[in-house]
C-alpha cells in the first residue's frame, strides 16, 4: 500500500505491517537523510473518509509528525535534515512496536524510522493544522538583505542629518569623514551590544 524513497537510494516497498491502522518504515544511516518521499503505491487506496498521518522517528528524540497522506494527496516530500524537533508522543506509541532497532545507534549509522498511522481524516485534518507553514516559514533571503540594508541606510541617514547645520540635506551638503567614521563605530559597537532590533524603530 506504502512506499517510500530517500534521495538518492532505491525506492523501498519493505514496510512492516503493525496491525491493520500502523506501518512503518525502517530508515538505515538516517544521519545521511536531507529529503523523503512518502507515497501510495496506488494499489489499495485509503477507506472513504480515512488518510494517514505521517511520523518520524529518531532515537532519543521521539516522534515528530511530517504530514499526510489521503486518495486525494497521495505523495508527499519532507525535508528531515534540520527541521526535526522534539515531540515524543503516546498517540502512536504502537510504532515502538516495531520489529525494526529503532533505537540503534551502531558504527554503521542511526537508524531511525518512518510511521504511518491510518486515521479519520478529521483527526487527521486537526494534528496537521498544527504543523507550521513550511510556506509562510520559508524566508527570501534576498528580500531580508535588502530590507536590512535599507534600514542600515536610513540610520546613517538619520544619524548624518544632525550635521547639517539646520538645513536640509540634499546633495549638495557636504558632511565630514569623521562624522561617517564616528557612526560606523557607534553603529558597530552597538550591533555587537545588542543586536539589530533597534534598527526596526521607525525613529531611528
Amino acid at each position: 500500500m506504502f512506499g517510500c524513497c530517500v534521495a538518492g537510494r532505491l525506492l523501498q516497498t519493505n514496510f512492516q505491517q503493525l496491525d491493520e491502522t500502523h506501518a512503518a518504515f525502517e530508515l538505515p544511516n538516517a544521519e545521511t537523510i536531507n529529503h523523503i518521499c512518502v507515497f501510495l503505491l496506488g494499489t489499495v487506496p485509503f477507506p472513504d473518509g480515512y488518510g494517514a498521518t505521517v511520523h518520524f522517528f529518531w532515537p532519543g528524540k521521539g516522534f515528530q509528525l511530517l504530514g499526510m497522506l489521503t486518495n486525494e494527496k497521495p505523495s508527499a516530500i519532507f525535508r528531515l535534515r534540520g527541521n526535526f524537533s522534539s515531540q515524543s508522543s503516546d498517540t502512536h506509541a504502537i510504532f515502538s512496536g516495531a520489529s525494526t532497532p529503532i533505537a540503534d545507534v551502531s558504527p554503521h549509522g542511526v537508524t531511525a524510522m518512518l510511521g504511518l498511522a491510518i486515521e479519520p481524516l478529521d483527526q487527521i485534518v486537526q494534528q496537521v493544522s498544527s504543523l507550521p507553514s513550511q510556506v509562510s516559514t520559508r524566508r527570501d533571503p534576498v528580500a531580508d538583505a535588502t530590507l536590512m540594508a535599507e534600514r542600515i541606510v536610513k540610520h546613517l541617514f538619520n544619524y548624518v542629518s544632525g550635521f547639517a547645520g539646520g538645513s536640509a540635506l540634499t546633495p549638495e551638503v557636504t558632511i565630514p569623514l569623521g562624522t561617517i567614521i564616528r557612526w560606523y563605530e557607534s553603529f558597530v559597537s552597538r550591533v555587537k551590544n545588542s543586536g539589530v532590533g533597534f534598527l526596526e524603530n521607525p525613529e531611528l
